[in-house]
């Protein structure tokens, strides 16, 4: 993500979470916050939204936290979601990190079901942690990090995107992931 796609950020988060960060908060995550990373995914197709999805991830020593993720609302259930969550994991392992952690709204089943099929557990409720209802969080971690079992789910999401978006426009969409590491 860089500082040019904020308005394009702002546009999504406005449409899908109740509680928006403002542009304020993104721009001091990308310029003045050390242990944040944040990944973009970006339309080259004319017929979509020129930003499909986004996301961070917190680095705090050996573990990662991810503080948002959204995808475009013209392109939910489109497996973006799934796309971009394994990619920050993979991210999250590269820096060193064992475990990733979050939290989503007790009320968003939808959110929820995308992080258990990822490997994420619920581990424990935040009360009252959203104070625009006072709705409780569901803390959610996924632990162990394994890369090779990361690529490997991320390899089944390439091809379920392939399937769904089809395979010149899903490879126009995203770069292709290695199925081994890099030497």
């Amino acid at each position: 993500m860089h500082l040019d796609d904020i308005p394009q950020v702002m546009a999504i988060e406005r449409r899908v979470f109740s509680l928006a960060w403002t542009s304020g908060i993104y721009r001091r995550e990308l310029t003045a916050n050390p242990w944040s990373h944040y990944r973009v995914l970006r339309a080259t197709v004319a017929s979509l939204p020129p930003l499909l999805a986004y996301g961070g991830i917190w680095q705090m020593g050996d573990a990662a936290h991810v503080p948002t993720i959204a995808t475009h609302p013209d392109v939910t259930g489109r497996q973006l979601g799934s796309y971009l969550l394994l990619k920050l994991v993979l991210l999250s392992i590269e820096m060193g990190c064992f475990e990733i952690t979050l939290e989503v709204r007790a009320s968003n089943q939808r959110a929820q079901a995308l992080y258990l099929r990822h490997g994420f557990e619920n581990v424990g409720t935040r009360r009252r942690y959203y104070s625009d209802n006072n709705e409780d969080a569901i803390i959610m971690t996924r632990s162990h990090l394994d890369p090779t079992q990361v690529r490997s789910e991320l390899i089944a999401v390439e091809t379920q995107l392939q399937s769904i978006w089809g395979a010149e426009t899903a490879g126009r969409l995203l770069p292709r992931t290695p199925s081994h590491p890099p030497d």
